[in-house]
């Protein structure tokens, strides 16, 4: 966010509880960036194989090693951040329950040019608040996250709402077989 504002001269971020952001939105966001995260102690070993498998074409970072990075590090992609980022990840998993990292997470990160936070993103892109999120805008919300300065939640081409529609159809699954219960 730091650097952000200094770039863009100002951001828009407005912090809330994690009660204040709808469970449709907080089990979209996991089931769309972290399906295992009530499972894991921060790395998620399968995704990580799979990762490395494919190539390093797909990303392997939790939600827990995002919230580390976007929390105390700095942004790009190097040897020195990501062992930083490893040493962290384990700390910040026994010191704060899942709840508490899921509600930094959902109010640091970026949803749009300059909009950092749920409470701030779904204002901007609904005009309401995050707690009043339905499925599908949640859904779409979570879609943008990999890359939030490219997409956007109000306008997708029919192929991303796809996507957005499998994301929330996993956020009814993580509800569904438990996986939401760290959180919920």
């Amino acid at each position: 966010m730091w650097s952000e504002a200094r770039r863009l001269d100002g951001i828009v971020h407005r912090w809330v509880e994690i009660d204040e952001i709808s469970p449709a939105l907080r089990r979209s966001v996991v089931a769309a960036e972290d399906a295992n995260f009530c499972t894991h102690m921060g790395f998620d070993i399968p995704a990580l194989r799979a990762a490395i498998k494919a190539g390093g074409s797909r990303g392997a970072s939790t939600i827990t090693q995002q919230t580390v990075k976007n929390l105390f590090l700095w942004h790009g992609r190097s040897y020195g951040r990501k062992l930083i980022e490893a040493a962290l990840t384990p700390v910040v998993e026994l010191l704060w329950p899942k709840r508490r990292i899921l509600e930094v997470y959902l109010n640091i990160v970026e949803w749009g040019d300059g909009v950092f936070g749920a409470e701030a993103a779904s204002q901007s892109i609904w005009d309401e608040r995050a707690a009043s999120v339905s499925r599908d805008q949640a859904a779409r919300m979570a879609f943008v996250l990999p890359a939030p300065k490219t997409r956007d939640a109000a306008r997708l081409t029919q192929v991303q709402l796809s996507r957005a529609e499998r994301i929330a159809d996993g956020a009814s699954t993580i509800a569904a077989d438990g996986r939401a219960e760290c959180f919920d």
